[in-house]
């Protein structure tokens, strides 16, 4: 995967070779949206949802779609086709185009469209069964956090933040109330329920959050959505990230302090393994 073949506004390439003009909004401004597909043995896993979601971000933010589903789940076959991966991560990527520079809207321009693929790296085991640990900041973004932009410098920042504190995620509040990690939606549960932030405009909803839902719903487990303090996360039995690349993850210190037993817990347990029969399936 050193060179990996990408598609760039209609052709095939090497990574390398993929370029696009200085002036693509995308470059100039952030002016886009993206999205990540797993795909395992080749094939999407809930691959409907997450084009449902970067066609709802299009439209957020009034990027022409330039193609309908069929045409995106072709685009994506001839990526994961011309890469020898069995398990992938897809990143898909639109701007508005190339244009002169100027803050509102130019007319008549062609999105850019931009696929490419990495290999999935899950989690392993070994992390699984011990816990990862975070950090907490204050949640500085913007108040569109629903679209899925590129433009991620707040983001960036809390990741960053994560990386320096040699922990895996940060943990982020808007007036002291808990939104989301840098790159992942958190769970948190107490007393054999499940609560998490609601999905607004603070939060990116992430696509697990609907299979979180399912899960939870076959398995009898009560899922809330509603606004959660910061005493709540830090007194939680247990608490949980999730991502498309992470799956699902068990967070067991933050800012140093215990969450639960110091453990992942058996709603861990039981939401894990359940993700794996659906991924599976």
């Amino acid at each position: 995967m050193n060179d990996p073949v990408v598609y760039l506004n209609g052709e095939l390439t090497p990574l390398s070779e993929a370029k696009i003009p200085v002036l693509d909004r995308g470059f100039i401004f952030g002016d886009g949206v993206y999205e990540v597909i797993p795909m395992y043995q080749r094939k999407p896993f809930r691959g409907k949802q997450h084009l449902v979601r970067l066609f709802r971000s299009l439209g957020t933010i009034s990027i022409p779609n330039p193609h309908d589903e069929a045409e995106w789940l072709a685009l994506i076959d001839r990526v994961v086709q011309a890469n020898d991966l069995d398990d992938q991560m897809i990143y898909i990527q639109v701007t508005r185009g190339v244009a002169k520079r100027a803050h509102a809207f130019p007319k008549e321009v062609t999105p850019t469209v931009f696929i490419m693929t990495n290999p999935m790296v899950l989690p392993s085991a070994a992390v699984r069964e011990k816990g990862v640990a975070c950090v907490t900041m204050e949640d500085r973004r913007w108040l569109n956090c629903q679209i899925k932009a590129t433009s991620l410098l707040g983001n960036v920042l809390a990741a960053q933040y994560a990386a320096e504190n040699e922990v895996t995620e940060t943990i982020q509040f808007r007036d002291e109330f808990l939104s989301e990690a840098s790159s992942s939606n958190v769970w948190v549960v107490k007393d054999g329920k499940i609560a998490a932030p609601p999905k607004d405009n603070l939060i990116l909803e992430g696509i697990r959050y609907g299979l979180m839902e399912e899960l939870c719903a076959q398995h009898g487990i009560t899922l809330e959505a509603r606004r959660i303090t910061r005493e709540e996360v830090f007194g939680a039995d247990e608490l949980l990230l999730s991502s498309a690349s992470k799956e699902v993850l068990p967070v067991v210190t933050v800012d140093g302090k215990t969450i639960g037993s110091g453990k992942p817990g058996p709603v861990f347990a039981k939401i894990y393994a359940a993700y794996q029969v659906a991924k599976a399936g």
